[in-house]
C-alpha cells in the first residue's frame, strides 16, 4: 500500500467511508481528549488542541495512512507532576523537547527496531490495552458531587446503563443491515435523537467539560531558557517521547497485520516528533497514536490519511461553532462505542491456542498486560516483554550447542560444533572438552555452528590455552572472517583454516 495519499488517487478512494469513519473518530476522540487534560489539572481546550494538531499533523507527514493520533492519557500522564510542580508551561516546553526527540529517533532510522517486539509482547500489549480503555469508559459511570466523584446509583445508573448497552447492541447488530455507514456514528445519533425526544436525563459530554474555544494560536512558553530547566524538563520529556513512540509504532504494526500493509516507522517517529513540537508552541497538551480511535478508524472502512485529516478538521470545526451540539451527546453513547473498540481491540484468540504456545511465551504475554493494567506505562510493559523474551531466547539457544567427537584414523580428535556459541552457551561449550584424555592433536569444527559475541571468542581463546598448556596442538575450523579478526592467540597454538569459510560473497555478473 502507498504511503501516501495523493489526490491524484482520489478517484479509487471511498470517500463515504473516508468521511463518515473521519466523523466517528472525532467523535470518540472529544470526551477522551477533555477527559485526560481534565486528569492532569489542564485547561479542557489544551486537550482538544491536542486531538487537532497531533492528528492535522500526523495525518499529512505521518508514515501509516488509516492510524489516528491525538492527545493520549500515555503521554500526558508522564508530565502531570511537572506540570502540577512548574505549571503549565513548563509542560508545554517538555512537549517540545520530547518532540525533538521523537524527530531525530526517526531521523536516524531508529524506528525500525520496533519490528523487532515479539508476538507474545504484541498480545500482552493490545490485551492490557483494551482492558485499559474498557475501565475508563466503566469510570464515566461517577458523577461529581459536593464530595467528590461518587458512582451512580438508581434511575440515573439504569438509564446510563441502558443507554450504554442500546449503543453496543447497535454496533452489534448495524453492520448485518448494511456497512455503508460506520455502526459507532449511526449508535451515538440515535442514542442522542432518543435522549432528546424522550427529553431523557442523562450525563453529557458538557457535563464533563466545554469544547467551545478559539483558533490555537503560537505562543512560546513563557520558562527560563537556560540549564537548569534543561535538567528539570529533559527526563519528562525522554519518557514522554519514548512512551508515546512505543505506542505510535506498535499502533502501526497493528494496522500493517489488521491491512495487510507496511507502513514506515521513521516516517512515522518524525511526524510525532514534528506534531508534538507544534503542540508545544501551540497550546497543545501533546499525544501520540491512540489505538481506540485507530480501530474506530478501520473498523469504519477507513484506509488512506483522508479520514484522520478529517477527524482532525472536525474537532477544530466543533471547538469554533459545533460545540452547543456535541455538548449535548450523551456520555452513555461514547462510552458503548468505547467499550465495543476495546472488546474488539482485546486478542481473544489468546485464549484458544494458550496451550500451543510455549510456557514461556506465555508468561511474557501475562507480565506485560499486566505491568500496563497496573502501572498504565505502555513503554515499561513493552520493555520489560522484549528483556524477558530476549533472556528465555538466549537461554534456549544456550542448550543448543553440542558436539559430535570422533577420532579419525590418523589419531586427531574432532570435535563438530553445532548451535551458536554466545555469552549464554559458552559454559556448555568448555565443558564439552576433555583436555587431559585428549590426543596431542585436536580440530575443533564451527562449520554448523557460529561464533556470534566476544564471549564466544574470550572461550575460544581460553579453550587454545588450555590445550597449549598441556602441549597440545589445537585447530580451528570454519570459523568466520569477524571471529578470526578479533581472536588473539599466539602463532603455532590455534591453526584456523580459512578455506571454507562461512562467508557469503555476490557473484559477478556476465
Amino acid at each position: 500500500m502507498n504511503n501516501t495519499f495523493e489526490f491524484s488517487n482520489i478517484r479509487t478512494v471511498n470517500l463515504k467511508n473516508e468521511l463518515f469513519a473521519g466523523l466517528t473518530v472525532a467523535m470518540t476522540m472529544i470526551p477522551e481528549s477533555l477527559s485526560f487534560a481534565i486528569l492532569a489539572g489542564l485547561p479542557p481546550l489544551t486537550g482538544l488542541y491536542a486531538a487537532f494538531l497531533m492528528g492535522l499533523v500526523t495525518a499529512v507527514f505521518g508514515g501509516r495512512p488509516g492510524m489516528v493520533s491525538g492527545g493520549a492519557g500515555a503521554t500526558i500522564v508522564v508530565l502531570m507532576a511537572l506540570a502540577a510542580s512548574h505549571g503549565i508551561d513548563y509542560l508545554f516546553a517538555a512537549v517540545v523537547l520530547a518532540g525533538i526527540l521523537q524527530f531525530l529517533v526517526g531521523l536516524f532510522k531508529w524506528g525500525k527496531f520496533v519490528r523487532l517486539i515479539p508476538q507474545p509482547v504484541m498480545y500482552g500489549f493490545l490485551n492490557g490495552l483494551a482492558i485499559i480503555i474498557f475501565m475508563a469508559q466503566v469510570v464515566q459511570f461517577k458523577v461529581n458531587s459536593g464530595d467528590g466523584a461518587v458512582w451512580m446509583s438508581g434511575s440515573t445508573l439504569y438509564i446510563m446503563g441502558g443507554l450504554t448497552l442500546l449503543t453496543m447492541l447497535i454496533v452489534i447488530g448495524f453492520p448485518r443491515l448494511t456497512k455503508a455507514i460506520p455502526a459507532s456514528l449511526i449508535a451515538i445519533l440515535v442514542v442522542f435523537a432518543v435522549v432528546s425526544l424522550f427529553g431523557i436525563q442523562t450525563k453529557k459530554v458538557v457535563d464533563i467539560a466545554s469544547v467551545s474555544g478559539s483558533l490555537p494560536h503560537f505562543r512560546v512558553p513563557d520558562i527560563a531558557w537556560n540549564w537548569e530547566t534543561l535538567q528539570l524538563i529533559f527526563p519528562y520529556s525522554l519518557v514522554m517521547a519514548g512512551v508515546g513512540l512505543v505506542e505510535s509504532l506498535l499502533t502501526l504494526n497493528m494496522v500493517d497485520e489488521i491491512t495487510a500493509s507496511k507502513g514506515n516507522a521513521n516516517r512515522e517517529s518524525i511526524a510525532q516528533g514534528l506534531a508534538n513540537a507544534v503542540n508545544g508552541f501551540f497550546g497543545g497538551m501533546g499525544g501520540c497514536a491512540m489505538v481506540a480511535q485507530t480501530l474506530v478508524n478501520l473498523n469504519a472502512g477507513a484506509r488512506t490519511r483522508l479520514s484522520a485529516f478529517i477527524g482532525a478538521m472536525t474537532i477544530l470545526l466543533i471547538i469554533l461553532v459545533g460545540a452547543p451540539f456535541i455538548e449535548q451527546i450523551p456520555m452513555a453513547a461514547l462510552v458503548g462505542v468505547m467499550m465495543m473498540v476495546a472488546i474488539g481491540t482485546f486478542q481473544w484468540v489468546s485464549f484458544r491456542i494458550i496451550n500451543k504456545f510455549p510456557k514461556s511465551d506465555i508468561f511474557v504475554g501475562i507480565l506485560v498486560a499486566g505491568i500496563t493494567v497496573l502501572l498504565h506505562n505502555l513503554a515499561l510493559a513493552v520493555l520489560v516483554g522484549v528483556v524477558v523474551s530476549a533472556l528465555v531466547f538466549a537461554w534456549d539457544n544456550a542448550k543448543r550447542i553440542r558436539a559430535r567427537k570422533y577420532v579419525d584414523p590418523e589419531g586427531i580428535k574432532h570435535y563438530e560444533i553445532y548451535g551458536p556459541l554466545f555469552f549464554g552457551s559458552t559454559a556448555n561449550f568448555l565443558d564439552k572438552f576433555d583436555i587431559q584424555e585428549d590426543p596431542n592433536h585436536i580440530i575443533v569444527d564451527f562449520k554448523e555452528s557460529r561464533v556470534v559475541d566476544m564471549s564466544a571468542v574470550d572461550a575460544l581463546n581460553k579453550i587454545t590455552e588450555r590445550y597449549a598448556a598441556q602441549q597440545k596442538k589445537v585447530e580451528l575450523w570454519h570459523l568466520s572472517e569477524d571471529c578470526r579478526s578479533l581472536l588473539k592467540n599466539a602463532t603455532g597454538i590455534a591453526v584456523v583454516n580459512i578455506k571454507d569459510d562461512p562467508t557469503y560473497q555476490v557473484m559477478p555478473g556476465k
